[in-house]
């Protein structure tokens, strides 16, 4: 099946017993076996250890992907914090993104490196500096890309060579452009992982999170740490979760439109400074945007002139457009990350990797394009610089 196909029939088959269409919500603690001998025979004993409805969305995101399989988690940070576990123990070095999610930086700085795990932050972007990171007891790369909030962009194929040469695994976290956009697996990457809350959601309506592995080897370690830890995702997020990844590539599609359209109204703004969106051809990385992804998504950021306080004077007045911390929903969503996602990230570090007090993220929903364009205008006329 194509990818379209996927998103609705991947994982899921009508009831047995009644015939529904949508999978059932299993909201059972516990499964009843037929004998000692036969436990397990039909997969469930626990809903720890597994639930037909997530089982469902775990088959469906592993197609998605292009993955052996996949594990669901309560939200993306448990799904990067048992991908840590899985494959660090105490004396063991990672290479992170130096731009990435605001938890994921908190996690590795603050809770993770208490456990005696060493983490080194490098510019992704540029496969020579990866490479000079590395040790002898690197374990692990983590790539977040399109970073998170800079837009900027790594060479998914070329850091997953460095990593297999270091016999380390590749993460990507591919929150931002989906499965619909890039394949991290497909190129190369041992492990996807997502934020599901993001776009497979679409509906600021859960929290989840989610690991696609390439092999069963991989698979399997994820698993273990999963089921030992108890971080699982629910059976009704999984079913939430299950009704919009359907929607998926056509979410993504209208969006990013909009994106595009916005960005470039953005760059011919004479009170907007700078504009990063992956789709404009004066964004650095352009090329390789096209080159591993189909697509640019609906993340962008742009700063006011006038810098932080005109950024924030814009924020608070901007009709239609939600000030808000998450991303990837159907309402478009603006956030100031120096303030909000990021505000963990030490500034001489924010400061170093482009994170700058000015700077204004958007998050692109299906609202109508013209009308997001307008409330931007009339909020960026006000602006007082």
């Amino acid at each position: 099946m194509r990818f379209r196909s996927k998103q609705i029939h991947a994982g899921v088959t009508p009831d047995p017993t009644t015939g529904a269409i949508l999978t059932p919500i299993y909201q059972s603690t516990t499964f009843v076996q037929e004998s000692v001998d036969s436990y397990l025979a039909k997969g469930y004993s626990y809903s720890r250890s597994g639930n037909p409805t997530v089982r469902a969305l775990e088959k469906k995101l592993a197609e998605l992907e292009g993955g052996y399989d996949a594990t669901c988690y309560g939200t993306g940070m448990s799904a990067v914090n048992c991908t840590m576990l899985a494959f660090l123990s105490a004396g063991d070095h990672a290479i992170i993104s130096d731009v990435a999610y605001g938890g994921t930086y908190r996690l590795c700085t603050k809770v993770l490196s208490r456990f005696g795990v060493e983490f080194s932050f490098a510019d992704t972007s540029n496969p020579d500096d990866v490479k000079s990171k590395v040790k002898e007891n690197t374990k692990l790369f983590l790539t977040e890309t399109p970073a998170n909030p800079t837009m900027k962009l790594s060479d998914i194929a070329a850091i997953s060579e460095i990593a297999k040469a270091a016999n380390a695994v590749h993460v990507v976290d591919n929150t931002l452009i989906t499965p619909c956009y890039q394949r991290a697996i497909e190129l190369g990457a041992d492990l996807s992982l997502h934020s599901t809350t993001k776009y497979f959601d679409g509906h600021n309506a859960t929290v989840g999170g989610a690991v696609i592995a390439r092999t069963k080897e991989l698979d399997e370690k994820i698993r273990f740490i999963q089921n030992s830890t108890g971080s699982i995702m629910s059976p009704m997020v999984a079913w939430l979760t299950l009704q919009g990844c359907k929607t998926l590539s056509v979410r993504m599609e209208a969006q990013s439109a909009n994106a595009l359209a916005i960005a470039r109204f953005l760059e011919s703004h004479p009170k907007v400074k700078q504009v990063a969106y992956p789709g404009l051809e004066s964004f650095p990385q352009h090329q390789l945007a096209k080159s591993q992804s189909s697509g640019f998504g609906a993340m962008l950021w742009f700063e006011v002139e006038g810098g932080l306080k005109a950024g924030k004077q814009l924020m608070d007045s901007i009709e239609l457009w939600t000030l808000a911390e998450n991303l990837g929903s159907v309402e478009s969503l603006i956030t100031h990350p120096v303030t909000m996602t990021h505000a963990d990230v030490d500034e001489a570090e924010r400061k170093r990797v482009g994170i700058i007090d000015g700077l204004v993220r958007l998050s692109v929903g299906l609202e109508d394009g013209e009308d997001l364009i307008e409330a931007l205008g009339k909020a960026l006329e006000d602006v007082e610089v």
